[in-house]
């Protein structure tokens, strides 16, 4: 019998299953920091940047067994992901890169790497003080967006 934050899943103990639980549900974006540099950095022209600046999107956070469903939504555009923690999947982003991505929980942060054309960008998620915190890193550029949970 193994004593832990984690669930049973089939014959294995996984703990890392459990960590998603607290990132379950809807955020609403609430603040962002530096995020036109970060969308520079990948690479995204301006009139695409532009709109991406007025956008307020919705990420709703699911769980169904091991596959984990990550959509996002704004009146510009919405993308999901349906992934399991550790496994390298094809993800086509908001702004069109296509990317290969893995997501992974280390330290209570939900991590996910999108590798395409030689690059690579990090994008951490953690709670803290009720709000889920997103930290988007290419290179020396930090973009933060902080999101609370919705009501609905």
């Amino acid at each position: 019998v193994f004593f832990s934050s984690g669930v049973l899943v089939g014959r294995w103990w996984n703990p890392t299953a459990k960590m998603v639980d607290g990132f379950i549900g809807k955020w609403e974006l609430e603040h962002t920091d530096n995020f036109d540099n970060y969308l520079v950095k990948l690479g995204v022209g301006m009139a695409l940047r532009n709109l991406a600046k007025l956008a307020s999107p919705t990420t709703t956070i699911s769980k169904d067994g091991d596959f984990i469903t990550l959509a996002t939504d704004s009146k510009m555009k919405s993308t999901k992901i349906r992934f399991k923690l550790g496994e390298e999947f094809d993800e086509t982003t908001a702004d069109n890169r296509n990317t290969k991505t893995t997501m992974r929980m280390d330290k209570g942060k939900m991590i996910q790497t999108q590798r395409w054309d030689g690059k690579e960008t990090t994008l951490d998620r953690e709670l803290k003080d009720e709000k889920l915190i997103l930290t988007c890193t290419m290179g020396d550029v930090v973009c933060t967006r902080i999101y609370r949970r919705s009501k609905c």
